[in-house]
């Protein structure tokens, strides 16, 4: 079991494990926008930053892949409307930017950007309602900082797949505070056993079996 209390900030460093450096906006849009830093995933919250240029490796890639179309598969079975983005970057200026592996606005209610390539900007649309990290060598960040950075973006739930244990951590998250959760609510009723169970299906199956299988569970 994960043990998510001993995953913390520690405000007296400058650099915490897993490449987040301490400094300003104007810092981390300096790092950001080098033409180096175009292919990586970057992050800003609270005076601290992340420039992740990190490979993706099969694992990462394969995990990814699974959980993009188990929550497309889980919303058409549960009735729910649905749209998905890969590694999109969510920005409220000067405050909070994101890049998420995974996010997903769910409901009838949901506001997308437009279609085009611009930063999201959170002063103009919603963020999404959930947000998944897929960990291979990520998972003090996942569940640490990152954690902290999507309970103020008023993301509603966030997952992180511990790719190397193939476990899920379920969070949901209300007036900025997060707790775990076993059940979600963005996605009704869907239990936290039921994923972990895709999870650790699909590292021993094919990906298109352990859909078939989901299917069956609400048959």
């Amino acid at each position: 079991m994960i043990d998510i209390a001993s995953i913390a900030p520690n405000p007296t460093v400058t650099v915490l494990d897993e490449g987040w450096l301490a400094g300003s906006w104007t810092d981390f849009r300096q790092q950001a926008d080098r033409p180096e830093s175009a292919a990586a995933r970057c992050f800003y919250h609270d005076g601290w930053f992340l420039i992740d240029m990190s490979p993706v490796g099969p694992l990462h890639a394969r995990n990814h892949s699974l959980f993009s179309a188990l929550v497309l598969l889980c919303a058409m079975q549960l009735g729910v409307q649905v749209d998905g983005y890969t590694n999109v970057s969510f920005q409220k200026l000067e405050k909070w930017e994101a890049q998420p592996d995974i996010a997903f606005y769910l409901g009838a209610d949901r506001r997308l950007s437009p279609a085009n390539n611009a930063i999201i900007d959170l002063d103009q649309y919603a963020p999404p309602t959930l947000v998944i990290e897929i960990a291979a060598s990520s998972l003090n960040s996942d569940l640490g900082f990152k954690r902290l950075l999507y309970e103020q973006l008023g993301i509603q739930e966030y997952w992180v797949v511990d790719s190397v244990q193939s476990q899920v951590v379920e969070f949901g998250i209300d007036q900025g505070r997060s707790g775990m959760i076993k059940t979600s609510a963005v996605l009704p009723n869907l239990s936290i056993t039921l994923v972990s169970a895709a999870l650790q299906r699909s590292q021993q199956e094919s990906q298109g079996e352990t859909m078939q299988w989901l299917i069956q569970q609400w048959s």
